[in-house]
């Protein structure tokens, strides 16, 4: 019986060993936990940043990954639902990274396919970090989502952060992410 209680435990201990490893997300530009740069900062609603998109990467997507989706939103923002500042889709699967600045107002950079939905700011493409003045520190989440589909037929002139996340978490494989911070 003993032998048995070892061997077991010894399965146990040496299991996450042989694991493949998670599906994760980093960046040069939003790292986790860490005070987002000034360039990464909204130009309007009374904040003079450069509203610079992150740099942005990915590995270990699971097998049967399609496509992915990234999205950053401040859970903080005085609303009700928080603000969507940034909602990417249809990246195809052969991809595993952003460049810095794939998005900006008239610029797009973004993978071949890739879609941009409205943000809060009411316009599409990245829309940078603008909490109110003297307001709290507020959590970035930039997540990065491994999809089952090779593409959500979603109108990006339509589409609100509610809708596409509402397809994202239907049509999720796995997701990662990482949390920047800002206040001003």
């Amino acid at each position: 019986m003993k032998k048995i209680l070892l061997i077991i435990a010894l399965w146990l201990f040496a299991a996450p060993v042989f694991a493949a490893d998670e599906f994760s997300v980093t960046s040069k530009t939003f790292q986790h936990g860490k005070t987002l740069p000034k360039k990464m900062e909204y130009n309007g609603f009374g904040c003079n940043g450069g509203n610079i998109s992150p740099q942005i990467g990915w590995k270990n997507a699971p097998e049967g990954t399609k496509s992915f989706a990234i999205t950053i939103h401040d859970p903080d923002a005085p609303t009700t639902s928080g603000w969507w500042h940034w909602l990417v889709y249809n990246i195809p699967a052969g991809e595993d990274s952003i460049e810095e600045g794939a998005s900006q107002t008239g610029k797009n950079n973004l993978p071949q396919g890739a879609l941009e939905a409205f943000t809060d700011y009411g316009t599409t493409g990245f829309g940078g970090a603008c909490p109110p003045a003297g307001h709290i520190e507020h959590r970035y989440n930039l997540t990065v989502y491994a999809l089952r589909v090779e593409k959500l037929e979603l109108d990006p002139k339509t589409t609100t952060g509610a809708k596409l996340t509402y397809m994202l978490n239907a049509n999720s494989l796995a997701k990662t992410e990482i949390q920047g911070l800002y206040k001003r």
